[in-house]
């Protein structure tokens, strides 16, 4: 007996988790990375099996819990002082 596939709003889900995740990053190129590699790990996975979907999908949800367990670290231990990438961002917006 297998478990159901995840449906595609609970992949969605998943998705936006990892990007609300990754705006909790204090440093720049940390919340980029986890970003870019959210974009990358969705798209690779984009036309998976049915079969595979399920532990993909649980293996997702433990990734996501280990970037929250990141961020507060991170968070922790952040330096005060922004980096040059961060003063160039906040410039152009």
């Amino acid at each position: 007996m297998t478990a159901a596939s995840p449906s595609a709003a609970e992949v969605k889900a998943l998705f936006r988790a990892f990007l609300r995740e990754a705006r909790k990053f204090p440093d720049y190129n940390i919340r980029e990375y986890v970003k870019r590699r959210s974009r990358q790990g969705f798209h690779q996975n984009q036309n998976i099996v049915p079969e595979l979907a399920t532990a993909a999908f649980a293996e997702g949800r433990e990734l996501l819990e280990v970037a929250k367990r990141q961020a507060v670290v991170y968070s922790l231990y952040a330096p005060k002082v922004k980096n040059i990438m961060e003063l160039k961002h906040v410039e152009k917006q």
